[in-house]
């Protein structure tokens, strides 16, 4: 139905944002690697997924056209939904994804949350060979600017985690401080 929403940006966090196009405000469900690329911009353009669920119409925006394939071939697997595909493209780059599942490193995919044996290994199944390795790997890089606790808190409380766990998460982390919010957010989330 959507193919991409372009226009202002409201509001920002690593998890959720509003857009306003047009006069309307859109509110989009997003993974940090998008965070990334749209942290510091006041506009810009995100490809578009929606979800039609018996209660709510709900939006995922994703920065390029590849996160958003990789996240609709995630939903596409038995096991695997929306909150699920946004965790695992928020603990991994697309690049570390490919690789996982090139080596078939059911171990690896584990480690991220609310994946098990049994999704790891399926999740490897259904896209070994359907993943592309992305274009342009350097675009994957992650930004080293924001380094509060509390925006990775309200990131992973949006991700669906209990606030408590993910502050306990949060302070198993060494040298938080120096991280950016994405990273301190992957770490947190491998922590759980």
């Amino acid at each position: 139905m959507f193919a991409y929403l372009e226009g202002k940006l409201t509001y920002k966090s690593p998890s959720l944002l509003h857009m306003n196009v047009g006069g309307v405000g859109y509110e989009l469900n997003i993974t940090l690697h998008t965070y990334s690329h749209i942290q510091h911009a006041d506009q810009c353009r995100l490809y578009i997924h929606l979800q039609i669920r018996e209660d709510a119409w709900v939006l995922y925006g994703f920065a390029d056209e590849a996160e958003k394939a990789t996240f609709r071939q995630l939903l596409g697997i038995n096991g695997v939904g929306a909150a699920t595909a946004r965790i695992i493209l928020s603990s991994l780059t697309a690049d570390e994804l490919f690789s996982i599942i090139a080596q078939e490193d059911t171990r690896a995919l584990e480690k991220v949350k609310g994946i098990g044996a049994k999704t790891a290994q399926r999740i490897i199944l259904e896209l070994k060979g359907k993943l592309a390795l992305p274009q342009n790997p350097n675009t994957l890089s992650q930004a080293k600017h924001n380094t509060t606790a509390e925006d990775a808190l309200i990131a992973l409380v949006n991700l669906g985690i209990n606030k408590n766990i993910a502050e306990v998460a949060i302070k198993k982390i060494k040298d938080a401080s120096t991280l950016s919010v994405e990273e301190l957010i992957k770490q947190a989330l491998r922590a759980l």
